[in-house]
């Protein structure tokens, strides 16, 4: 409709769909697009034409919920022209689409109830370590990806172990067989697992890279001078077909019946707990006994 002067700016102006006179009803229900209407506030909003007339609010018709009616019946012949709608002056109504800008948001006035539950906001706690499977938000070359919790935890060290053979002897090439067991005096061994053992063959608590380490304190049994020297084996299958050296070193003794010492350091990368093994073996020439001997094992890292 035409308006004298600018027309207004703010507000909602509907025009409700039409609505037919029925002899002797005075209440009709008022629809926009088909769906009853109510978004109003006040009887004043509304501008009603009967017949050609326009009706003074309160005291022509009043309304209620999406009921309209009229202060008396309508008769045959009546016709209810158009019933307007305006907005209220001091509401811009329901804005269109894309229209406000985060200018005119005041700063502070969305809260959390209004954001959607996939929206980090910090406004709960995690009071635990995080599940594997919780995510975070990361910056891949400037583009935010989500990241699970598995893929970047540390856990620091998790695994250290320490054994230890005392006063054993043995011939070149035997296996260091027997007489170990767990070194817990001041070093609280094992943190985590630990390795197992049997008839000298370790076993690893968990795949991974570990740092070990062994060391000896060789006696040459020989009347000779000799040398002694340790082989690391491992292995992929559980030592049914594949032996294999990870480490060795010699050491020898300048005189017959000496003693001498010995220190090897090596990484092992166990992917298969069940076929990845270690065990060690003795080479030299006559016998040599092993005292405080000792193996250790750190794992550094996931395989």
């Amino acid at each position: 409709m035409a308006y004298i002067g600018k027309s207004p700016v703010i507000g909602n102006f509907v025009k409700l769909d039409a609505i037919t006179a029925v002899n002797g009803q005075a209440a009709y229900t008022m629809q926009n697009g088909g769906s009853n209407f109510t978004d109003y506030e006040s009887v004043n909003q509304f501008l009603v034409s009967l017949n050609g007339t326009i009706q003074a609010p309160t005291d022509s018709f009043t309304v209620s919920g999406s009921t309209l009616t009229f202060a008396s019946n309508l008769s045959t012949g009546d016709v209810i022209d158009f019933i307007m709608v305006f907005g209220n002056s001091l509401s811009a109504g329901t804005p269109t689409d894309a229209t406000v800008s985060t200018a005119k948001i005041v700063d502070d006035a969305v809260t959390a109830a209004k954001i959607n539950n996939d929206i980090i906001s910090g406004s709960t706690e995690l009071a635990s370590e995080p599940a594997d499977t919780d995510e975070f938000l990361i910056s891949d070359a400037g583009t935010l990806k989500r990241i699970d919790y598995s893929h970047i935890k540390g856990g620091g060290i998790t695994e250290v172990d320490r054994w230890v053979m005392n006063s054993q002897t043995y011939a070149s090439t035997d296996y260091l067989t027997t007489g170990w067991s767990r070194h817990t005096t001041l070093t609280g061994a094992p943190h985590g697992t630990g390795l197992s053992e049997s008839s000298g063959v370790f076993s690893f608590p968990s795949t991974g890279v570990y740092k070990m380490d062994f060391q000896t304190y060789f006696w040459n049994n020989a009347n000779t001078r000799s040398y002694l020297g340790v082989d690391v084996r491992g292995t992929n299958d559980n030592f049914s077909s594949n032996d294999q050296r990870i480490s060795l070193g010699y050491t020898n003794t300048s005189v017959a019946q000496d003693h001498s010492g010995l220190f090897l350091s090596w990484i092992y990368d166990v992917t298969d707990i069940s076929n990845n093994k270690l065990k060690l073996r003795f080479d030299g020439s006559g016998t040599g006994s092993f005292y405080f001997t000792y193996l250790n094992s750190v794992k550094l890292m996931e395989t």
